[in-house]
């Protein structure tokens, strides 16, 4: 097995047993895990005070416990998670971080039903405001105290730089990971890239950042590859579950740059420079652009697919639409005819975590393969 098989092994094996990463994160440390909920949260804090970030994001898993606690109309990310808490899943965590974007999660802070404590803060949407900035940051102060209370330790702001460093190198990293994936599109296609991005959540980001700086050395000693199929960019809350990243990888679509909630908006920009780490981390806030969970009256985010559409020079957008998700279904009419108006391909597909079978998917994925026409 070479050393590039052997990363991406261990980085997939991370991405899909959470629970062994925060195991052996615990054995190493003697420190357990805070759970982070979609879809933001300062993770630094986290960090700083020596415990693990995790993500939860859901499983593929039937739900049946949670339709007591949260409408059939809500996304299927959060019927999951609800379903899995019930069930006792992430009652090892510490504390479990919400921020509150969107109805249903609102819903769900109030109605977690494990026994790990929650943790909640509100992100100011009138972005552009200095006294937002002065909000968030009064919001990250308390979610700062109440770590340190459960967790019992102090967050420093030396550590708090130092964490803020440690995510700023990671996102750096992934940012030159993800350019680099057209280069070798076969070694890195997208099931094993989706891997290596959704690692990050579940691991100590400077570990994360080593393997992936070490994939990448690796990699460049190698021919690169030539792409056969269609490049696309994807966009939506995330590309999930595995089975449609096996139907892209099947029909030969590369996924040549992202612009999902799981993924690339996490690290599409680093957290900017200053004296306080609380205002710096407010303002990557501030700076957060074309996501649906973040009020843009400007409507950026079609130029900005548009702009990606051209910089890897891809074939389309596929529109990973996620069931039930009101921000991403609001945004979608307005991208979509900036597409139409500039004649950007796109390829609409609904997303459902509790779906078994992708058959539907699978159609609309070959036809768009094979005659390459606009599927919406």
């Amino acid at each position: 097995m070479s050393r590039v098989e052997a990363i991406l092994n261990e980085l997939m094996s991370i991405a899909s047993n959470p629970k062994k990463a925060m195991e052996d994160f615990k054995a190493e440390t003697g420190k357990g895990a805070v759970g982070v909920m979609p879809v933001y949260a300062p993770e630094e804090l986290i960090h700083a005070a020596g415990f693990l970030p995790i993500g939860i994001w859901g499983g593929k898993r039937s739900v049946s416990k949670a339709r007591a606690y949260l409408p059939a109309f809500a996304c299927s990310i959060m019927q999951i998670v609800m379903e899995m808490q019930i069930e006792g899943v992430y009652d090892d965590l510490q504390a479990v971080l919400f921020s509150v974007p969107c109805d249903t999660l609102k819903c769900l802070s109030q109605k977690w039903k494990g026994t790990s404590e929650t943790i909640v803060f509100t992100h100011p949407q009138n972005r552009g405001l200095e006294s937002a900035n002065k909000f968030l940051v009064t919001e990250y102060q308390i979610v700062k105290e109440k770590l340190e209370k459960i967790l019992g330790t102090e967050i420093t702001n030396e550590a708090l730089t130092n964490s803020i460093e440690v995510y700023n190198e990671n996102r750096r990293a992934m940012r030159e990971f993800s350019d680099l994936v057209s280069s070798y599109p076969q070694t890195l296609d997208p099931v094993k890239r989706h891997a290596v991005v959704k690692a990050r959540w579940f691991m100590e980001k400077s570990k994360h950042t080593a393997l992936v700086k070490e994939l990448m050395a690796e990699l460049k000693q190698q021919p690169t590859e030539e792409i056969t199929g269609k490049k696309v960019v994807l966009t939506g809350i995330l590309a999930e579950p595995n089975g449609i990243l096996e139907i892209f990888k099947e029909n030969g679509f590369t996924v040549v740059a992202d612009d999902l909630a799981q993924e690339s908006r996490q690290f599409r920009h680093d957290v900017p420079e200053g004296d306080d780490p609380m205002l710096r981390l407010a303002k990557w806030w501030q700076d957060l652009e074309g996501c649906s969970l973040a009020t843009d009256v400007h409507k950026t985010r079609g130029p900005m697919l548009m702009d990606m559409v051209k910089k890897y020079d891809a074939d389309a957008v596929v529109v990973c639409m996620m069931k039930f998700c009101d921000p991403e279904e609001f945004d979608y009419p307005i991208y979509y005819m900036q597409f139409e108006e500039a004649g950007v391909k796109s390829l609409y597909l609904e997303i459902d975590m509790e779906a078994t079978s992708f058959e539907q998917i699978k159609t609309r994925v070959q036809s768009f393969a094979e005659m390459g026409l606009v599927t919406n």
